[in-house]
């Protein structure tokens, strides 16, 4: 299985700052692909038809292999995307985009202004949003007695392992999202549970979102 482990945001977010008038709105959110930054952006672009700038930045996975792309969006050369390119690099996220959007309020800030207003309105917007790691998951289809329900489900918590919804039939049946690097320990603790009894029928891998323990 591949190692594929690195942080993402969890979801959307928003933050605003003011500086010396002009308002500066900075927008995330989680993005798989270079098609889905650029839809983020053109969303972004639709919601402030009237502003005076959308500058975007966005980065495509993670670790060692990404993809990156900025823009200034008609402000100074190198005033605007590359600084907020900049903070999302040290941010340490992937496969995130963010847009500033710019409503200018009447005075110059200057090229150090404006590289420190988008800075930190990218800074700002990182500290709000919810931080998740993307994960590789095995994917099983589980079948217990209604009398180890309970005791499954803070089993698959301690291996940081998501339940989804179940089915109440005459066993509990349900399909849980396992980490791949917990698979050992979830199989062990698994066998524990059941003394046995009750097998993991292996669906599939696929990669997921998971809150930061």
């Amino acid at each position: 299985m591949n190692d594929i482990s690195f942080h993402v945001p969890l979801g959307p977010a928003r933050a605003e700052i003011v500086v010396v008038n002009s308002r500066f709105i900075a927008s995330l959110d989680y993005v798989e692909t270079v098609e889905e930054a650029r839809n983020f952006m053109a969303s972004v672009r639709k919601e402030f038809p009237d502003a005076s700038h959308n500058v975007p930045a966005f980065i495509i996975g993670g670790g060692k292999s990404s993809t990156e792309f900025c823009s200034d969006d008609g402000e100074p050369s190198g005033t605007s995307g590359r600084p907020l390119l900049s903070v999302l690099r040290g941010s340490g996220l992937g496969n995130v985009a963010v847009v500033v959007t710019r409503y200018f309020g009447g005075t110059l800030l200057g090229t150090g202004g404006l590289v420190k207003a988008y800075s930190e309105a990218g800074k700002k917007v990182l500290e709000v949003a919810r931080r998740g790691e993307l994960v590789e998951v095995v994917l099983f289809s589980v079948a217990l007695p209604y009398s180890l329900y309970e005791s499954f489900g803070r089993m698959a918590e301690a291996c940081r392992a998501k339940p989804l919804p179940a089915e109440f039939a005459e066993l509990v049946r349900m399909e849980v999202e396992v980490p791949s690097a917990a698979l050992g320990l979830f199989r062990s603790r698994f066998a524990d549970l059941g003394k046995g009894e009750f097998s993991l029928l292996q669906l599939g891998v696929k990669t997921t979102r998971i809150p930061i323990a």
